[in-house]
């Protein structure tokens, strides 16, 4: 499967502005780091797995990672990537535990994008480009900012991959200023 036949089987479930602009910065986010921590022969699969991982929560939040190999066989899905969109929902839905690095990082890093993203609202730039690491920390640590973003996934998340909580934190920042731009483009092309 390449990426613009899983960008298409992800329109298929998905046609809110919002649930395709977090899939596009997760899969951005999931390249990123797999250049970061020396997967860039892997940068394909990293990215597929970011795009499809919320593949069946607008349509079946009450079966988020439940419903997903079901959507993602039917589309032609490796198994592989069925395993790490899976494996997000570890503990939450499913006990799919994760196993690979990659889907460490994206059980680590789903929940923190949005965090980020919905910091990044509240600023005057509305961009995470000019956030500093101290400003995204405060608000992480006010519980009732972005309260639907689970504190304690991201945490277990960073355990997982024997990250420091502050590690996670400034990586997926970086990895979400490297890719505003190219986000929005896409997003741009999509709604326009």
């Amino acid at each position: 499967m390449n990426r613009e036949e899983a960008f298409e089987l992800l329109k298929k479930y998905n046609k809110d502005p919002f649930h395709i602009q977090h899939a596009l910065t997760v899969e951005a986010v999931m390249e990123w780091y797999a250049r970061e921590l020396g997967y860039e022969d892997e940068l394909e699969r990293w990215g597929l797995a970011g795009l499809l991982h919320d593949i069946d929560f607008e349509m079946y939040p009450e079966e988020h990672c439940l419903k997903a190999p079901e959507l993602l066989r039917e589309g032609g899905v490796p198994e592989e990537i069925i395993h790490s969109v899976v494996s997000h929902g570890y503990g939450i839905t499913v006990d799919v535990a994760p196993e690979h690095e990659m889907e460490k990082v994206l059980f680590a890093s789903d929940e923190l994008t949005g965090l980020i993203w919905a910091a990044a609202l509240m600023r005057p730039s509305k961009s995470t480009k000019d956030m500093e690491l101290k400003s995204l920390k405060k608000k992480y640590k006010n519980k009732k900012f972005a309260a639907g973003c689970s504190r304690e996934i991201i945490e277990r998340g960073a355990q997982m991959l024997g990250w420091e909580l502050d590690d996670l934190l400034s990586r997926t920042l970086q990895a979400m200023q490297a890719c505003e731009d190219s986000i929005a483009e896409k997003q741009a092309s999509l709604f326009d």
